[in-house]
């Protein structure tokens, strides 16, 4: 399990060694499911880089690691400057998803009425 562990910190370093030298610090905190880094940085706007341990853990594993950690280092360089918070995995994405899975899911649960059935 700690090697499991030191993989995910490792990946995420990996993700936020992009910042400029000495602006980012792992941070301890009581989230089990997530690695928070702050950052420091005046010409930066971005304070918080927070990353999800799961999706951590399936990218340590993925054949494409080297171009999914390339483009999560674009992406938080761009968000950087714009953002106070970056998020892995993004949580606006997973709401624009997930009603409407919801949606299908209650679509598909329905029953039929019973005067069809007779």
């Amino acid at each position: 399990m700690a090697t499991g562990i030191n993989q995910e910190l490792r990946v995420a370093e990996e993700i936020v060694s992009v910042l400029p030298g000495d602006s980012f610090m792992r941070v301890c905190s009581d989230e089990r499911d997530a690695i928070r880094f702050a950052v420091r940085s005046a010409e930066l706007k971005l304070r918080t880089v927070v990353l999800s341990r799961a999706s951590l853990r399936k990218l340590v594993d993925d054949p494409a690691r080297a171009v999914k950690v390339e483009y999560l280092q674009r992406d938080l360089l761009r968000s950087a400057k714009r953002r106070n918070e970056f998020n892995y995995p993004r949580t606006s994405c997973l709401r624009k998803v997930l009603p409407k899975r919801a949606a299908a899911a209650a679509k598909a649960l329905r029953l039929t009425p019973l005067a069809s059935v007779l």
